[in-house]
């Protein structure tokens, strides 16, 4: 991994750290609750930071591009759209339509969950 730097990186409500300046990421296991979900060390700061963003997606952004991730921003706003189209049809159409195409289209709005979680 490489980190991207000079980019900001949000850890929540509205705080950013540079991202050549992140030193550490640790998952918060106890007394994890609302906008308690990760520790970041910053470069200077004595104490860790506490984001409201999980490890996974703080250390995403930290490593990819900031073209890419607009681009992966993108993509999931537009997957997170169609998942609620689809959502929005009836079962017994979306069976229907599943009939006519040999699509499973429960199965594909699982998977698109599984992938936007």
């Amino acid at each position: 991994m490489r980190i991207q730097s000079g980019q900001l990186v949000a850890l929540g409500y509205g705080r950013y750290v540079r991202s050549d300046e992140v030193v550490a990421i640790e998952p918060i296991s106890e007394g994890r609750g609302p906008g308690r979900r990760t520790l970041v060390w910053v470069r200077g700061v004595p104490d860790p930071v506490i984001a409201s963003r999980a490890e996974g997606s703080i250390v995403d952004d930290l490593v990819t591009p900031a073209d890419e991730a607009t681009r992966m921003k993108s993509q999931r706003s537009v997957l997170r759209r169609m998942l609620d189209a689809l959502e929005g049809v009836s079962p017994g159409v979306r069976r229907v339509l599943g009939e006519e195409t040999g699509v499973d289209f429960g199965e594909i709005i699982e998977e698109g969950h599984r992938v936007l979680s």
